[in-house]
């Protein structure tokens, strides 16, 4: 049987990068997945160039039930610690916007980088190999190991455990809840997972007159939720077959609950309502062109055919439209309420909600109350919004991880 310091179960960004950090301070390292690439996820994000990081990475860019679990973690590793390694690599990257950071080339980089971190660290990895089974060893076990581990290559002791296999996004790319079963198995508690930074979905024939818009975008502000509770993106929106898409709502889509709605702003830096009442005191257009002013032409045209089922007279030239109508128009417009029915669901979100419960994990650490079994990134109930922050609590908590593996097990840091 096979004796290492540290198993990782899970070849991501958290778990390559863990991986990495922990062999590179002296730890013997294996990491496993099932899958037979590796880091399949990095390597499809961000259309093949991986946003991976935010410069402007704060605390309050995460969701989870303990909103502050995450701030010891990204303190000590920033955005700028990863871009340092990224320099150390020559890897090229750009800024985009919103202190979003991509690759020059290819998300491919950022996969290099983390194997050569993990070539410099000596670490084994076994890919494509699937973990069976996951047990306590017996108390007189060789090597002071605390696990034992089944897998498609055979028997694996090791004093510590990291679980970095994510959640329940893409499963085409070998997405599992096999993290959720470890924690489950071991009595730790779990936060119903859902998708997250996902399309929205409508009832087809509440969705029908917009279903022919598919492929138009535009920028809006778009919220949801309570006085209390609201939560507002000012990001662009796509219009797709079955409902919504786009930035907006995706990031929306973290909180957004079943059954509520949510309102959008078509035109978010403009005042409608004035513009519709000078336009008609100089204008001989149809109500359509004018909108056609702020609005994209397909959905101007949309949004007066829709006159008709609201009894309002958004079918004429401007000037002969009664201000109550024009003022009815405008309100829509900039408050339009909806409630969406559902969501892609997991094959077309990016990331999971929820997960593994942060009261059974330290936030300095990521140990669980299971002495020796850690868990990080995604399958950890902190989960970030689009734009690299997700990223960045893969590269944090993993770095939290490794410092305090090394630190439990008497090897001195680098």
């Amino acid at each position: 049987m096979e004796f290492f310091d540290v198993v990782v179960v899970g070849a991501g960004a958290a778990g390559l990068f863990c991986a990495g950090q922990a062999g590179r301070r002296g730890l013997k390292v294996l990491v496993i997945d099932h899958a037979e690439k590796v880091a399949e996820k990095i390597r499809i994000s961000g259309g093949g160039r991986c946003n991976f990081t935010n410069l402007d990475t704060t605390p309050a860019n995460f969701l989870s039930e303990n909103p502050r679990f995450c701030r010891s973690a990204l303190s000590r590793y920033t955005p700028r610690d990863f871009v340092a390694l990224l320099h150390k690599h020559g890897v090229a990257f750009h800024e985009k916007h919103k202190g979003q950071l991509f690759c020059d080339r290819s998300a491919e980089d950022i996969i290099q980088v983390l194997l050569a971190e993990c070539a410099l660290g000596q670490v084994t990895r076994w890919q494509p190999c699937a973990v069976k089974s996951l047990r306590t060893a017996p108390g007189d076990a060789e090597n002071n190991a605390r696990y034992l581990l089944d897998t498609a290559k055979g028997p694996v002791a090791c004093r510590s455990v990291v679980i970095a296999t994510g959640g329940l996004s893409i499963p085409k790319i070998g997405a599992t809840d096999f993290g959720y079963r470890i924690a489950s198995q071991f009595g730790l508690p779990l936060v119903a997972p859902r998708p997250a930074l996902v399309p929205l979905t409508f009832n087809p024939d509440d969705w029908a007159p917009f279903a022919a818009l598919a492929g138009l975008s535009l920028p809006v502000q778009i919220a949801t939720g309570g006085k209390k509770s609201s939560m507002a993106f000012d990001e662009d929106l796509l219009f797709t077959h079955r409902g919504l898409s786009g930035p907006g709502v995706l990031q929306i889509s973290s909180y957004w609950q079943q059954n509520t709605p949510i309102r959008l702003n078509l035109a978010p830096k403009t005042d409608i309502a004035q513009e519709l009442l000078q336009a008609k005191a100089r204008s001989r257009k149809l109500l359509s062109n004018e909108l056609a002013a702020w609005l994209p032409n397909r959905l101007a045209d949309a949004w007066s055919a829709q006159g008709k089922a609201l009894n309002q007279a958004w079918d004429r030239p401007v000037a002969d439209t009664p201000d109550k109508a024009l003022h009815a128009l405008a309100e829509r417009i900039s408050l339009w309420e909806i409630t969406p029915d559902g969501t892609e669901g997991y094959r077309k979100a990016e990331v999971t909600a929820g997960g593994v419960s942060t009261e059974a994990l330290s936030s300095q650490t990521m140990e669980s109350r299971q002495k020796g079994l850690y868990f990080i990134g995604e399958v950890v109930d902190v989960t970030g919004w689009l734009g690299g922050y997700n990223f960045q609590w893969a590269w944090a908590s993993a770095h939290a991880c490794a410092l305090a593996l090394a630190e439990s097990l008497l090897l001195p840091t680098v």
